[in-house]
């Protein structure tokens, strides 16, 4: 029998395999043609992946696939979780990191060349001898003039790793050869402080673009420079801030805040409360202050706006803010990608959100709520906006503050559309020949205003010029026709611009902003108050009206047209590598 067996087992069990896979590939076969198979090991979504890639008809490669997909993922959530891909994380970093490795300058395309506008002092150019108004030929070897190249290749072909060497052929004035020079790449900073000085006797102005991790380095560098200046008092603008780091902001609110007072608190899902008190030793804690927002402003700028408000600290000036107050966090993949996690909410100290209303997967509607408030005039008028169904809060001298969408100001200041006609429509926004003539005239004429110690100077010397005339020849000869009544209505506006434009390109911001906001009316306002001793409230000298009040007081004058967007659009007419 044990004879038997053993000479029959071997046959017994190939033949069990055999019809094994007979009936495995019957019912695959017949899955193929139309039954539903089941996988149960992994998650859904690599079962999913796994079948894609085995048994799909065509050849799909599967990384790309995922990079597809990963964002739909995101788009299921609120409107600011965000997947980030691997070529793209580097420059976003950058942005909140202060600093890139390239070498050092400010330029732009004029016509089909790269001309340098300003060098940046101590940077890998200045120290190669680089100047402003150089025009660069070639880069390694490659001819980067006569013919139109984008702005992100140029910057791909300036910037790059710490250290590592790019050659330069530069043609300068006044001297026919091209010059080669060897630019060793090193770090460059980007600043977010974008100027700071004297507006008026002892008050202090200070624009702050974005919250970077040298922001308040920046930002505590600016006051020490404008205390020294005697400024006791201090203007912070926020317009046009879409946020950045959060711990930036709260740093930069202990500033002006009395030790013991709530500045910030956050609190989500797996994200218990967490409670961010003033330290008490901020540098200007008995200072007045006011701060600008407009519709720009959003998240770390509402954290900082929310804070002084609350807190009774100082006034809000402008217009309402954006309306984010999700926190996120950012998380690294292994192949560079990453993820940036909506993981709670941050609440002012009187407890409001000001995270304004969104769907889960519906960020379309999410993000035209700009556009539904300029549509509805909120930018011109501050009864338009309709506050009856916002929560009500309290400031810690019980005045009136709403959640739910944003931060109220306290005055406010409705959009300036003075000097706005179509001509200056079409040669500041739809052709950006302001800009060109400026970059134009400084070229041509650079020995002479080169020359001038000051921008207080340089514009004295400007405003001599019949830069007008010559403007709008420029302009004709562009295709922009001569529109003597438009002209004549907007010289001012037109004016203020090219003369501003021309300084930045000798002076940089600390230049440009003193001139470009010589009239701006919500600085003006904020002058008014901090003067009249007005800026921190109390039950005396804020009414319980609030912004409807203020409203009447400034005046409003609708246009489809924001002088502010303007001044937004021109920083992005320069780029830095």
């Amino acid at each position: 029998m044990n004879k038997k067996l053993s000479l029959w087992l071997p046959v017994i069990i190939a033949t069990s395999i055999a019809l094994g896979i007979f009936i495995g590939n019957y019912f695959l076969t017949s899955g193929r043609q139309g039954k539903v198979q089941t996988y149960f090991s992994g998650n859904k979504i690599n079962a999913i992946l796994d079948i894609i890639e085995n048994q799909y008809v065509d050849t799909v490669h599967i990384p790309d696939l995922i990079e597809g997909v990963i964002p739909k993922i995101f788009d299921e959530l609120d409107p600011h979780s965000l997947y980030i891909s691997a070529k793209d994380a580097q420059s976003l970093n950058e942005e909140l990191e202060g600093s890139f490795s390239g070498i050092g300058v400010s330029f732009n395309m004029q016509t089909d060349t790269i001309l340098i506008i300003s060098v940046i002092p101590g940077g890998p150019s200045e120290k190669a001898g680089l100047l402003p108004f150089d025009r660069i030929i070639t880069i390694n070897d490659s001819v980067f003039a006569g013919k139109k190249t984008d702005q992100n290749e140029v910057m791909k072909n300036l910037r790059g790793t710490k250290n590592s060497i790019v050659r330069l052929g530069v043609k300068r004035r006044n001297i026919p050869d091209l010059i080669h020079f060897e630019v060793a790449r090193g770090d460059v900073p980007v600043y977010s402080v974008d100027a700071s000085y004297k507006v008026s006797k002892d008050i202090g102005y200070i624009k702050v673009s974005k919250f970077t991790r040298t922001t308040y380095n920046e930002f505590i560098t600016a006051i020490a420079r404008l205390k020294n200046e005697s400024c006791n008092a201090f203007i912070i603008d926020l317009r046009g801030n879409t946020g950045g780091i959060m711990e930036t902001a709260v740093n930069m609110v202990n500033e002006f805040m009395p030790q013991g007072r709530l500045i910030v608190y956050t609190e989500g899902k797996a994200f218990p409360r967490n409670d961010i008190y003033a330290n008490g030793t901020g540098t200007c804690i008995n200072d007045p202050i006011v701060v600008l927002t407009d519709e720009g402003s959003a998240s770390a700028s509402e954290i900082f706006a929310g804070a002084i408000q609350d807190n009774d600290r100082g006034l809000i000036i402008g217009r309402r803010t954006y309306g984010k107050g999700l926190v996120q966090t950012q998380v690294g993949l292994i192949d560079g990608s990453q993820l940036r996690l909506t993981i709670a909410r941050y609440y002012t100290p009187s407890g409001r959100s000001i995270q304004k209303e969104y769907e889960m997967g519906h960020s379309e509607t999410y993000d035209m709520d700009i556009y539904n408030r300029y549509i509805h005039g909120e930018f011109y008028s501050a009864d338009s906006i309709k506050m009856d169904n916002l929560p009500e809060y309290q400031t810690s001298i019980g005045r009136t503050v709403f959640g739910g969408g944003g931060v109220m100001p306290d005055l406010f200041i409705p959009s300036d559309t003075s000097g706005i006609t179509s001509y200056f429509n079409n040669v500041a926004r739809n052709s950006n020949i302001l800009y060109l003539y400026a970059l134009k005239y400084s070229d041509a004429n650079y020995d002479k205003l080169s020359s001038f110690r000051t921008y207080q100077e340089l514009h004295a010397y400007l405003q001599q010029q019949p830069l007008l005339t010559d403007f709008t020849d420029f302009a004709a000869e562009q295709g922009v026709k001569k529109r003597p009544v438009l002209i004549d209505i907007s010289a001012r506006l037109i004016e203020t611009h090219i003369q501003s434009y021309i300084v930045r390109n000798f002076f940089d911001e600390n230049g440009f902003y003193p001139i470009f906001f010589k009239d701006d009316e919500t600085i003006r306002r904020a002058v008014k108050v901090i003067k009249e001793g007005k800026s921190t409230p109390s039950p005396d000298n804020l009414s319980d009206k609030g912004i409807s009040e203020c409203m009447e007081e400034a005046g409003a004058s609708p246009s489809p047209v924001r002088r502010y967007g303007l001044m937004k659009e021109r920083i992005r007419e320069n780029h830095t590598a």
